[in-house]
This record gives structure tokens, C-alpha cells and sequence, in this order.
């Protein structure tokens, strides 16, 4: 997997590449917390993300209540429609507010 990190505006947006899986998702985690502070807007862009395993999803809720503790705003874009699948059959889109472009993402937080 790979993980890019730039700003727009106010809003901190990390783009996945590849697969969040039991071998990437502590990267995730770890990348997660350093990088993210408190109190702010964060998008996970999963647009070119080709692969979730229950190791991904696991991380992903994790960082989604990190986020919560932290006062962060966290909002998934661009997800594929197959990673979408995974997660709404397990229940866990329920916890993330989607967005389905970066740039409606991005105004979604900065507003």
C-alpha cells in the first residue's frame, strides 16, 4: 500500500494506494497518528484502493474512533465500489461520512 499526504485548504488528505490488509493496516495506523492532528479535517481518499481485508476494515473503524476522541472530522472519498460492498455488508459505512469525490469531500469538511 501506498500513502500520500498534502493539504487543501484546511482539510488533510491521505491517499491510499493498493491493498489495506494485515500487512499494511498497521502503517495505516501508525502514518495515522503522526501525521493527523488534533481538532482537524482529515480525507481518506480510497479512490485507488484495490483491495479491504477484515485487517483493513478493523483499522479503518480504529482511526475512525481516534479521529472522534481527537475532535478530528474524518470523511472516506472516492471509494471503489467493491471496497464500498465490503463495508456495507459488514455494517461499517455506517460509521463514516462518505464522500464520493476528494474535491466534494474537501468541501463537505471545510464547510
Amino acid at each position: 500500500m501506498q500513502l500520500e499526504r498534502h493539504m487543501d485548504g484546511d482539510v488533510t488528505v491521505i491517499a491510499l494506494a493498493g491493498s489495506l490488509d494485515s500487512a499494511t493496516a498497521p502503517d495505516l495506523r501508525e502514518y495515522f497518528e503522526q501525521l493527523v492532528p488534533g481538532r482537524s479535517a482529515v480525507l481518506l481518499d480510497l479512490g485507488r484502493m484495490s483491495c479491504l481485508s477484515s485487517a483493513g476494515l478493523r483499522v479503518l473503524l480504529v482511526i475512525c474512533r481516534q479521529a472522534e476522541r481527537n475532535g478530528a472530522r474524518l470523511t472516506l472519498a472516492g471509494v471503489p465500489a467493491e471496497v464500498r460492498a465490503i463495508m456495507a455488508a459488514t455494517g461499517f459505512l455506517e460509521f463514516f461520512a462518505v464522500a464520493e469525490t476528494v474535491a466534494a469531500g474537501v468541501q463537505a469538511l471545510a464547510a
